[in-house]
């Protein structure tokens, strides 16, 4: 949940208050603009819930997850949450995104890196490599598929065969 709903930051702004309650906040050093998407995909998702529950409950998981109000922490996160986390943001950014379109790694080093993004990166290239290696996502150069263990430069990552 983000502070501009009906509730009220802790003092630490790690949980939000409403109606008595205490729910984690999202992650503030997301950037503004995935932060949207984010929460976008997050209400489409819950919109599903009582038309197709099976469909609708991992995209709620994704997007919680992403936005850091579900899993480790985000101010503590552990080396596996970080791999969940970005996990999770890959696949939310690529569900709220048209089917055929990309995102650069990069877009989920942010969400879960913040400003400290770039020391992600390798990270986030071996999340990718374990997501294509399922079929849930393809890595992508120049428009053709590549192993993202071999591939220089930069690279895409698009909905898989398994998606």
């Amino acid at each position: 949940m983000s502070a501009g709903e009906d509730g009220t930051l802790t003092a630490d702004g790690r949980y939000l208050i409403v109606s008595g309650r205490r729910w984690r906040a999202t992650d503030p050093a997301i950037p503004e603009p995935l932060r949207q998407e984010l929460v976008d995909e997050l209400m489409a998702a819950r919109r599903l819930v009582r038309s197709d529950p099976g469909t609708a409950r991992p995209r709620v998981q994704d997007a919680k997850v992403a936005l850091g109000e579900r899993g480790d922490p985000w101010w503590e996160p552990t080396p596996e949450g970080r791999r969940v986390r970005l996990a999770a943001t890959i696949r939310a950014l690529l569900r709220h995104r048209r089917p055929e379109s990309t995102i650069c790694p990069s877009d989920a080093a942010r969400v879960v890196g913040g400003e400290s993004w770039r020391e992600l990166m390798d990270l986030t290239r071996e999340v990718a490599a374990d997501l294509s290696r399922d079929g849930v996502i393809a890595v992508q150069q120049h428009g053709s598929d590549v192993d993202v263990a071999t591939a220089a430069g930069p690279v895409r990552l698009a909905r898989g065969p398994g998606w």
